[in-house]
């Protein structure tokens, strides 16, 4: 699927032949103008070519426009993104400040007349500051309104989105980008299967943005990540990319950019062999280095992997342990066998309120004879309940050093000191487990 070309900025093109963007979110507070610059200043000499951060109220549009005037005067113009929840005056004033702004308006309103007007409105004001717009729906954060028609589904991700399509469409608003992201990979996959088919249907031909939410870190994020954007590239679905991971902002641009040139034909697999057995594959690699090795394993098998057209992949290469292990890990990060917890966590963005990664790291060492069981460790009340939809238990920052503990998508216990929250979440499954 070709999609049209669109500018961001000034000087940023996106779909039709470009090539495709790499991007990244900024995980640092807003209103610390100071810390974001430094970091947006990072992350675009490492590769970034579109920076997001997060915007919560009206009073971070004044320091995003700072922000943003500070990088110009420094010799930055990479474009910047406003990631705005819920409100649509905080997208409103947002446009007016920055190249684009990324908004789901099914949250605009609980009244979705209501929603609709508001989304008309940003529109207009898009279109009078050449703002580009990002239509970006997660799983589990639909509303209520779409999922009592279809579910917390695919079909309902794209039904959500084509909806606020075609009235960009009828507004005759063209500068729109659309992400259906999931953290898990099927669903992510699927969704955006469903929308690149229906939007070819009805002539749209708008950029994609592609990723996999949630993804967690280390090898388990890449592969991932990896896994599920390299297989809709290869059916030429997707514009622009971002690897979300528990980790620094910097550590996903080498990821996102590994993926870029691959699909933009600028480099090629290290795979050197292939023999089939059935739905078994022995694949012989000649990779320079472990990195690579695990990129090109995902981006060679994950499509096959997830359309059950092999069922396993051996891999070949100079470290058997390390091949019998991304074995492993490509079939989890394909849900085709669960062989340690599933872990979801979120990048982290401003408005996250406690140590994230370190958080993570430590629920992860804590959990991990626990195979099979989905755990979540969210940053903020904002997305984290609705975006850990498949997630068997939660760990969800509220602000002020506490916590709120899930069970599936209820709150068991809620402003539970962080100091507290690991044992608490231990003792909880420990419980259920023995029920």
């Amino acid at each position: 699927m070709k999609s049209r070309e669109i500018l961001i900025g000034d000087h940023l093109r996106m779909g039709g032949d470009n090539p495709i963007v790499v991007q990244t979110m900024c995980n640092t507070h807003t209103c610390d103008v100071e810390a974001s610059v430094a970091q947006c200043i990072r992350l675009a000499k490492a590769g970034a070519q579109l920076i997001r951060l997060t915007v919560p109220g009206l009073k971070e549009v004044a320091d995003l426009a700072e922000i943003r005037r500070q990088l110009r005067n420094a010799g930055i113009d990479t474009p910047l993104v406003a990631d705005v929840h819920f409100s649509s005056e905080i997208a409103i004033s947002a446009a007016a400040v920055v190249e684009k702004v990324r908004i789901n308006p099914g949250n605009f309103h609980r009244d979705h007349e209501e929603a609709r007007r508001q989304f008309a409105r940003l529109v207009e004001v898009c279109k009078g500051h050449g703002t580009t717009l990002r239509i970006g729906l997660n799983h589990g954060s639909l509303g209520e309104r779409i999922t009592n028609l279809y579910g917390n589904t695919p079909r309902a991700m794209k039904e959500a989105a084509m909806e606020w399509l075609r009235m960009c469409k009828e507004n005759d608003f063209e500068r729109i980008v659309v992400s259906l992201k999931a953290s898990n990979t099927i669903v992510m996959v699927e969704a955006y299967r469903l929308l690149a088919e229906a939007m070819e249907a009805e002539g749209m031909d708008y950029p994609m943005h592609l990723g996999v939410t949630e993804a967690g870190n280390g090898d388990a994020g890449r592969i991932k990540s990896a896994a599920a954007i390299s297989t809709l590239l290869s059916e030429g679905i997707g514009d622009t990319i971002r690897v979300s991971l528990t980790e620094d902002p910097e550590c996903e641009i080498p990821v996102a950019q590994f993926l870029a040139d691959r699909y933009d034909h600028k480099t090629f697999s290290s795979l050197r062999n292939i023999q089939l057995e059935g739905k078994k594959a022995v694949a012989t690699y000649c990779s320079p280095d472990r990195n690579t090795l695990m990129l090109d394993y995902a981006c060679d098998w994950g499509k096959r992997l997830f359309d059950r057209e092999l069922d396993e992949v051996k891999l070949e290469w100079e470290d058997k342990e390390y091949c019998e292990y991304l074995e492993d890990e490509l079939l989890q990060a394909c849900r085709r066998k669960f062989y340690r917890p599933e872990f979801i966590a979120c990048p982290g963005c401003g408005r996250t309120m406690y140590n994230l990664e370190d958080t993570f790291n430590e629920v992860k060492r804590r959990t991990s004879h626990l195979k099979g069981m989905v755990i979540a460790v969210m940053g903020c009340i904002v997305n984290g309940p609705g975006e850990m939809a498949d997630a068997d238990w939660g760990y969800v920052g509220e602000g002020n050093h506490k916590v709120s503990i899930y069970k599936g998508k209820t709150p068991v216990l809620r402003h539970v000191p962080e100091t507290e929250a690991i044992d608490r979440l231990l003792e909880l499954i420990e419980t259920t487990s023995k029920e």
